[in-house]
């Protein structure tokens, strides 16, 4: 009947969504009015016969039918209370429709959570249905997010669960958001050899949206300080080994094999084969290689 929020608005659990005209509901509220109305009946009734025995007007068995009836039509009321009440009214609105014996079709459906709306199907005058879809509204909680990370096969065996992560994001540069590892895949992508790990990060302010390319570091152990190079200085060789280009004045070259280790931010961990504060060829590293490779063949 009316739509009270928006996609993307804001909500607050308990907070109007939708009204719905609920032939249920309807029903429920005509038998709580019957129950109300056969429950003062009886209770007259029984009042009367009260009144009746105490003058030896009527048998004491008629009496008893009358308790008896009574009591029936008190377990039928708070069953009608109960049936309205599954609907989400109050106690205060049940009081309002037994007290005035009126039918209130509306149904009012609350948030069920603190959130923003995701997705909005609904419009006034469409018949929905429980466990139809779509739902009229979806509603997520965004005060944390979900990042899906792609993670080298090499690096799986690094990842545990509960593990803190950095992330950035391209949309906010110079902004970095926190969290933790909640899931590590179970098995690894042979097309591309990454496994799935999934982050949980806060998002106080709402500003991560869905499908946003993110940069994730996974925080695997303690800081690390050691030699590194520029990923450019570093040449794969046909045989798979690694080499570096160094130089003492610009103008000689020797080739180095080293063996590298972790990567970040560009640069690649020099495991053995370069001492700190080394002059290392970084741009041009693989024509320089090519060309020795040339005239050496």
């Amino acid at each position: 009947m009316k739509l009270f929020a928006l996609l993307g608005d804001n909500v607050k659990r308990g907070q109007a969504l939708l009204t719905i005209e609920s032939p249920d509901l309807i029903q429920a509220e005509s038998g709580l009015i019957a129950a109300a109305g056969v429950l003062d009946l009886t209770t007259h009734t029984l009042e009367r016969a009260k009144q009746l025995y105490e003058v030896q007007g009527i048998a004491e068995k008629d009496l008893q039918q009358a308790a008896s009836d009574q009591q029936t039509a008190e377990g039928a009321l708070k069953a009608a209370r109960d049936a309205v009440a599954v609907f989400g009214k109050s106690e205060l609105e049940i009081d309002h429709i037994t007290k005035t014996r009126t039918i209130d079709p509306y149904l009012v459906v609350p948030s069920p959570i603190t959130g923003r709306i995701t997705a909005r199907s609904a419009a006034p005058g469409d018949f929905v249905q429980p466990g139809s879809a779509p739902a009229p509204y979806a509603v997520a909680d965004i005060s944390k997010v979900w990042m899906n990370a792609s993670v080298t096969e090499s690096n799986m065996p690094l990842v545990r669960k509960g593990q803190k992560v950095h992330v950035t994001v391209m949309a906010l540069p110079g902004r970095e958001f926190e969290g933790e590892i909640s899931l590590v895949g179970a098995t690894v992508d042979p097309q591309v050899h990454r496994g799935l790990v999934r982050a949980e990060l806060d998002d106080p302010k709402h500003e991560l949206l869905p499908g946003m390319f993110a940069s994730f570091v996974i925080v695997t152990g303690e800081t690390l300080r050691s030699v590194a190079v520029p990923v450019d200085g570093v040449v794969r060789e046909g045989d798979g080994s690694m080499t570096v280009w160094s130089t003492s004045d610009g103008h000689h070259y020797t080739r180095r094999s080293v063996k590298i280790g972790l990567q970040h931010a560009g640069y690649d961990q020099i495991l053995d084969g370069v001492r700190s504060g080394e002059r290392i060829v970084t741009k041009g590293a693989i024509f320089l290689d090519n060309l020795v490779a040339d005239r050496e063949s």
